[in-house]
C-alpha cells in the first residue's frame, strides 16, 4: 500500500490533473447536457478500447484524437475519473465503491467540475453546501468532493449489496433516482482501466480481483439487447412496435401476459380488484399486486394478493436469468418491496404502476429490481 499512495501523491499533483482542473474551472459555464437530457443505455462497452483511450489522456494527449463512449470531453472527464479512483483507492474503498462513485459524477455532472448545478449544487458530484457537505470552494475541490462522497457511501447500511443506483440514491437522494444505472458499464470499464494505472491498486480489494468484469444485467438491468431501449419511447398503453410474446415462452406465461396486454390503458385504482378494467367501477379496475393475481388467475395458477406476499410465491430467481411471466419486485425493500410487475421478454414489463396511471409496458432499464420470482 505505500507504493499505491505514493502513487496517489503523484496523480493529486500531477499536471495534467491541474491543467484539467483550470480547464474545467474557465470553461464549465459551457455546460454539458443536463443530468436528466441523456437517453439510451451504454451497454456494449468495449473495455480494451476504453484503456487504451483513458492511457493516452493520461499519457498527456490532447482528447483531440481520443474517442470513449458516453464522455464528450474526455480530456477533462478522465483526470476527474482518476481522482475519484485515486481517492477510492486512498480509502481502501472496494472496487464496487469507486465504480458507484464514477456513476454518480458521471450522472450528475458528467465528470465536469462545475461551478453550478441546481439550486446551490456544484462540483462533480453536485454536492450541495447548504445540505452539509463543506463550502462551495471545498465542494469544487474533486479531492475533497470525491472523499465526501465515500465518507457517506461507506455510511449507508449494506451498500455493497445493493445495486449501484441503489447505493448511488442513498448518497445522493436525487429527484431522478433510476438514472445512475445507465453508466454502470461505462465507469466499471473506467475505474477497470485507472485501477491498474496505480502501482499495487490490484491488491487492494483482495474479494474482488476481477478489474475487467463487465456488470451482469442483474446489476445493471442495462444489458445488450434486453434492456428495452431498442423499443424507444413505449407512449403509455400501447404495445411497442415489434414486440410479440417469445416463441418460447410457457404456454402459461403466454396466456398470463396476453390477457395483462387486454389490460393496457386501464387507469390504475389502489386496492382495486382488476376483476373488470374497463368497466365503470374504479374498484374494478387494477393496481400493481392485483393485475398480477388476475393475469395468473386466467392462466389456472392461484396468487395470494398483495406484493408483500406475491415476493414469497414461487422461487425466488436472479435477475440475469429471468424469463416472460416472471414476476419482478421494486421500491421498498427485497423483503418488503412496494411494486410488482411481469417480465415479458424482449427487456419489457408490463405493470399497474401509480394512481393517476395506465397499466402499461416499460423497459426493463427502468426499473431498480429487489427481487425476481418464478411462478409457473
Amino acid at each position: 500500500m505505500k507504493a499505491l499512495a505514493a502513487g496517489i501523491g503523484v496523480v493529486f499533483l500531477s499536471p495534467i490533473l491541474i491543467a484539467g482542473t483550470g480547464m474545467v474551472l474557465a470553461s464549465s459555464a459551457d455546460a454539458v447536457q443536463s443530468s436528466g437530457s441523456f437517453s439510451g443505455c451504454l451497454s456494449d462497452i468495449d473495455s480494451d478500447k476504453v484503456a487504451k483511450q483513458v492511457t493516452k489522456i493520461l499519457d498527456g494527449a490532447s482528447g483531440k484524437d481520443v474517442h470513449v463512449d458516453g464522455l464528450d470531453l474526455p480530456a477533462e472527464q478522465v483526470p476527474n475519473a482518476q481522482t475519484i479512483v485515486a481517492a477510492g483507492l486512498s480509502r481502501d474503498v472496494p472496487k464496487k465503491g469507486q465504480i458507484i462513485a464514477l456513476a454518480t459524477a458521471m450522472q450528475e455532472s458528467r465528470l465536469r467540475n462545475l461551478n453550478y448545478g441546481d439550486r446551490d449544487s456544484l462540483g462533480l458530484f453536485q454536492q450541495r453546501p447548504s445540505q452539509g457537505w463543506g463550502s462551495a470552494q471545498q465542494i469544487r475541490d474533486p479531492v475533497y468532493a470525491s472523499e465526501q462522497f465515500y465518507k457517506h457511501l461507506l455510511k449507508v447500511d449494506g451498500w455493497q449489496q445493493m445495486t449501484v443506483t441503489q447505493a448511488a440514491q442513498a448518497v445522493q437522494k436525487s429527484g431522478l433516482p433510476d438514472a445512475y444505472a445507465q453508466w454502470e458499464n461505462l465507469a466499471t470499464a473506467l475505474q477497470s482501466a485507472i485501477a491498474k494505472t496505480f502501482p499495487g491498486a490490484g491488491d487492494a480489494d483482495g474479494k474482488d480481483t476481477n478489474q475487467g468484469e463487465k456488470p451482469s444485467a442483474s446489476t445493471t438491468g442495462c444489458a445488450p439487447g434486453q434492456d428495452g431501449t431498442g423499443f424507444g419511447r413505449i407512449p403509455e398503453g400501447s404495445v411497442p412496435k415489434g414486440y410479440s410474446i417469445p416463441k418460447d415462452a410457457d404456454p402459461k406465461a403466454r396466456k398470463a401476459i396476453k390477457w395483462a396486454m387486454h389490460q393496457l390503458g386501464t387507469l390504475y385504482q389502489w386496492g382495486g380488484s382488476c376483476t373488470n378494467a374497463h368497466g365503470p367501477d374504479p374498484m374494478g379496475r387494477c393496481d400493481c399486486s392485483s393485475l398480477m393475481q388476475q393475469t395468473y388467475a386466467h392462466a389456472g395458477i392461484t396468487l395470494t394478493r398483495t406484493t408483500y406476499t406475491q415476493v414469497n410465491e414461487g422461487k425466488a430467481i436472479s435477475q440475469s436469468k429471468l424469463q416472460p411471466g416472471d414476476l419482478i419486485f421494486s421500491r421498498g425493500s427485497a423483503a418488503r418491496p412496494e411494486h410488482v410487475g411481469m417480465y415479458m421478454g424482449e427487456g419489457l414489463v408490463i405493470e399497474a404502476p401509480r394512481t393517476t396511471k395506465p397499466v402499461r409496458i416499460t423497459p426493463i432499464k427502468d426499473w431498480d429490481i429487489l427481487a425476481a420470482r418464478r411462478v409457473l
